[in-house]
């Protein structure tokens, strides 16, 4: 007579299924242990039982203070001459899309002039948004741009929701990355909750600048990339 199964090994592979059929796409958080306790009507240890054996399949992976998710192989992100965002990723395969965070005119700090050749306190556009890849959020940047040169330009970034069109509008048919500096951070608060990780988990930040085809810097950028989910590629 066949032995049957544990329950938290038919929760395990009931989990497993839904998991490969998409319910719980890559980089998904799957519901809590309370959640997943009353929908199998099982207790807690049972339920922490069937993740610990998800875990060891290499199926999610358990963040401190944020849950358990659903593992993903990180999106490869070619750093090059020219950068963009929505081609990397469709390279790879995956959907981009971008929130909006904020847009506005402020006065560039010290380090924001320097990168821009602007005099410090210069009007600046500064867009902040969260960047996703098949929704999963990858990434968290501060991009600014000079608001003399480009004064329709936060028009044109509301409008297309692209840099790349925008600055088209703005009349810089192209652009270029003259610099990119890499360092690695841990998420304070506020990154997590926008990037949906736990406090503390690695970002790289990525620090660039980009000019036009006459040498003018356009844009300079602070970008905090989730060590997790996107690999950089250095070209």
């Amino acid at each position: 007579m066949t032995k049957p199964a544990a329950l938290w090994q038919s929760i395990t592979d009931a989990l497993r299924a839904e998991i490969a059929q998409g319910a719980f796409r890559a980089g998904a958080r799957l519901p809590t242990e309370a959640e997943l306790a009353r929908r199998f009507d099982v207790n807690r240890h049972t339920i922490r039982r069937a993740l610990s054996q998800l875990a060891q399949d290499g199926l999610v992976q358990s963040r401190r203070g944020a849950g358990v998710f659903v593992r993903m192989t990180p999106v490869p992100y070619q750093i090059g001459a020219r950068t963009r965002f929505r081609q990397n990723l469709l390279s790879a395969g995956r959907t981009p899309s971008r929130r909006l965070l904020h847009l506005g005119v402020q006065s560039a700090s010290a380090t924001e002039a320097q990168a821009l050749g602007l005099s410090p306190g210069a009007p600046v556009h500064v867009a902040e948004s969260v960047s996703f890849a098949d929704d999963l959020p990858v990434s968290l940047s501060r991009a600014c741009f000079c608001a003399t040169q480009f004064p329709a330009l936060a028009t044109a970034l509301r409008a297309h929701g692209s840099v790349t069109a925008a600055l088209a509008d703005s009349g810089v048919s192209d652009y270029t990355r003259k610099s990119t500096r890499l360092t690695g951070h841990n998420a304070d608060a506020v990154q997590a909750r926008h990037l949906q990780i736990a406090t503390g988990d690695a970002l790289i930040l990525s620090e660039s600048v980009n000019i036009g085809p006459n040498g003018t810097p356009v844009e300079y950028g602070r970008t905090f990339f989730v060590g997790a989910r996107v690999e950089l590629v250095l070209e």
